[in-house]
């Protein structure tokens, strides 16, 4: 079994499109390998995914790479995957799945790693003004370094700068890629953006075109979609 470093915290009939979803983006993923495989949601919203056959380790691998995964056990210095859920000045909370009784241990009894905002790297400002600036939404998940502090991953570090570097972006929860590409075509602005990339299973980054204003796509589809939206400008 693998555990996903994405969560399902949408309810009623948004669960069972996101988690149709899901079976859809693995079928792609591992279809093509020799397994069975059933997917389950954990009390904690992180799916799980059983799977039996003769490639079921190549199968884990590549659900782990394209997903990132949620482990029972840390290592200092490792690389590992959270999803956001709690900032404030001081800091982000990452849920990572799990708790750990290990002396000196950086997890809380609530399953949550804690990156200090010194630890960000991402420029000045607190963590609250670095999460709006980088369109950080909540659930996203965030590739962090395990240690003592725990600190944002390079990689990561990487990716968010990239961000302010193109055209500018709107961030989403709470939705798939196609619920967010349907909206953005129903408000009429298909031609004003260049993809909808995907961050999680329900999590999304709108990529703007040359002249788009992410604050005035932010306001055109906001009242369409149930969700948290962040503008990433240029």
């Amino acid at each position: 079994m693998v555990v996903l470093a994405t969560k399902l915290y949408v309810d009623g009939t948004a669960r069972d499109r996101a988690v149709d979803s899901l079976g859809s983006l693995i079928e792609n993923d591992i279809g093509g390998v020799d397994v069975e495989w059933t997917v389950g949601v954990r009390s904690d919203g992180f799916p799980s995914v059983t799977i039996d056959g003769p490639d079921a380790v190549i199968a884990r691998n590549v659900l782990g790479d394209r997903w990132g995964t949620i482990t029972p056990s840390f290592e200092s210095g490792e690389e590992y995957v959270g999803t956001l859920t709690a900032w404030d000045d001081d800091g982000l909370t990452l849920d990572v799945g799990a708790a750990t009784e290990e002396t000196g241990s950086s997890i809380d009894s609530d399953g949550c790693v804690r990156i200090p905002t010194e630890q960000l790297g991402l420029g000045p400002g607190t963590a609250t003004q670095i999460r709006t600036r980088f369109g950080l939404v909540q659930h996203l998940p965030l590739r962090f370094v395990y240690g003592d502090p725990p600190r944002l991953a390079d990689a990561e570090r990487d990716r968010l700068y990239e961000w302010t570097r193109g055209n500018g972006r709107v961030t989403v929860n709470s939705a798939t890629r196609a619920e967010v590409r349907a909206t953005v075509n129903r408000a009429g602005h298909a031609e004003d953006i260049v993809t909808v990339e995907r961050l999680g299973l329900l999590e999304q980054s709108i990529v703007c075109r040359e002249n788009t204003d992410p604050p005035g796509l932010l306001a055109a589809i906001g009242r369409h979609l149930p969700s948290e939206l962040l503008c990433v400008l240029p």
